[in-house]
């Protein structure tokens, strides 16, 4: 009886404890935010990524009611932002602003310092950058079917530019390649701008890469733009057709961006940054000053993002082994 009595009593207390606990949690989760949250990103300042990430940041900001403080921690492809947010405790005051790259990284290096699968709560999709199929002006090619019929006629004669070995530009050139049954050399640089430098010089011939980047130099007839990988034309080039609607029906490349928290972080504080989220994106002067950088706006639940994750981690994954794109 006094065993039983011992076991009841321990039950008792764990219970009282686990009730606890989860009152406090509640409670954490109504008050948050109580103070500024960190905005982690694995980019430069001024960059691409980084200027999406300051325009939410900066709306999220008048949402919360708190300051949402963009932090930059640069280098290897993000994953240096990406590891130091599996550091941080779960309490949603250190989020991450991510790129693909947290699903392409594990499949790219051998210890890329987090597991995308495992570390990171999803949070919300935000954004996505179409890529533009782009070659410089010496290539005759008027068209993308063009540039197919001159790498097809010549296996493995021409080059194409990268910002890097498993980089998104990287395996989205590997994918139509190998899609399109077509052979020709991948030249990886150290980032977009050496790479852009050596295809405007005629060193590669082709590219594809973020529309972001290549709007400016398109503009100022330095490269041609060929096709892009959205569903949909940009209008902002309206008369550049998508890769979909003259190659490959369907297809669809992008360099997609959200935010995520440590695992663990509770659900409705994971839901209140979700609806700061949505809320910032559906505001018109964000919507309009994404559409002028070439960015898609999405959003939607923590669950669409979490599935989102899942599909592209395997999507990667495949392309990435088929291209033998590994950084040991």
């Amino acid at each position: 009886m006094k065993q039983l009595t011992g076991i009841l009593r321990a039950a008792l207390l764990c219970s009282v404890a686990t009730l606890a606990a989860g009152n406090n949690a509640v409670a954490q989760a109504n008050n948050w935010p109580s103070k500024p949250v960190r905005l982690l990103v694995g980019f430069a300042p001024g960059g691409p990524t980084d200027n999406v990430a300051r325009i939410l940041a900066e709306k999220m900001s008048s949402e919360l009611g708190q300051p949402v403080i963009v932090e930059n921690k640069a280098g290897a492809a993000g994953n240096i932002a990406a590891t130091a947010l599996t550091q941080a405790p779960a309490d949603g005051y250190t989020l991450l602003y991510n790129t693909s790259s947290i699903v392409i990284a594990p499949w790219v290096y051998q210890s890329p310092g987090f597991d995308p699968m495992k570390d990171f709560a999803p949070v919300g999709l935000t954004a996505a950058v179409p890529l533009v199929l782009a070659a410089n002006m010496q290539v005759p090619a008027q068209n993308p079917k063009a540039l197919v019929e001159m790498i097809k006629a010549a296996p493995g004669k021409y080059n194409y530019a990268s910002s890097g070995v498993g980089a998104i530009e990287h395996l989205t050139a590997a994918q139509l390649l190998s899609m399109l049954d077509l052979k020709a050399t991948h030249v990886a640089y150290k980032g977009t701008a050496p790479a852009q430098v050596d295809l405007i010089a005629g060193a590669t011939q082709f590219t594809t890469t973020t529309l972001n980047t290549v709007i400016s130099p398109v503009q100022a007839g330095k490269l041609r733009a060929l096709a892009i990988t959205s569903k949909e034309r940009w209008s902002g080039m309206p008369d550049v057709p998508t890769v979909a609607e003259t190659l490959i029906p369907g297809f669809e490349s992008l360099a997609w961006q959200g935010i995520v928290a440590p695992v663990g972080t509770p659900e409705p504080v994971l839901a209140k940054i979700n609806a700061a989220i949505n809320s910032a994106l559906a505001s018109p002067d964000v919507r309009q000053k994404l559409d002028q950088q070439g960015t898609i706006v999405l959003g939607g639940s923590v669950e669409k993002y979490r599935a989102y994750i899942k599909s592209e981690y395997d999507r990667w994954g495949k392309v990435v082994e088929q291209a033998g794109a590994r950084i040991e």
